[in-house]
């Protein structure tokens, strides 16, 4: 990753979702965290992208997905894909937590709300 600086291995994850999609009723499709702070937000295609405007809010820049089985980190920065060391656990939502999520608040028409 090339802001390395930007990376802190000893912060844990703010929590198993987006928590400002959770307090507005909201949802999401896929999961990012902040490499810096720890902040899960929801990610691009999501319809609130508060992954990004958490990169827009706070200046930090490199996100790693949070979604079982990926482990690839984003800089908004440099608008570069790559590899990172390994962040503090957990390193995604629980797999029995379904995506796009939370359970029940996901409308049936959803894929026509992503942004693409």
């Amino acid at each position: 990753m090339t802001d390395e600086a930007s990376i802190r291995t000893d912060v844990p994850p703010s929590g198993t979702g987006c928590a400002e999609c959770l307090d507005a009723g909201g949802w999401w499709f896929h999961l990012r965290r902040c490499a810096e702070c720890g902040n899960v937000g929801c990610c691009d295609s999501s319809p609130s992208q508060h992954a990004t405007a958490h990169w827009k809010a706070t200046g930090h820049p490199v996100i790693q997905s949070f979604e079982p089985g990926e482990d690839w980190f984003w800089d908004f920065g440099t608008q570069t894909a790559g590899s990172g060391p390994e962040l503090a656990p957990p390193s995604a939502h629980p797999a029995e937590q379904p995506a796009p999520g939370p359970a029940g608040a996901v409308p049936s028409d959803w894929t026509r709300h992503l942004n693409r």
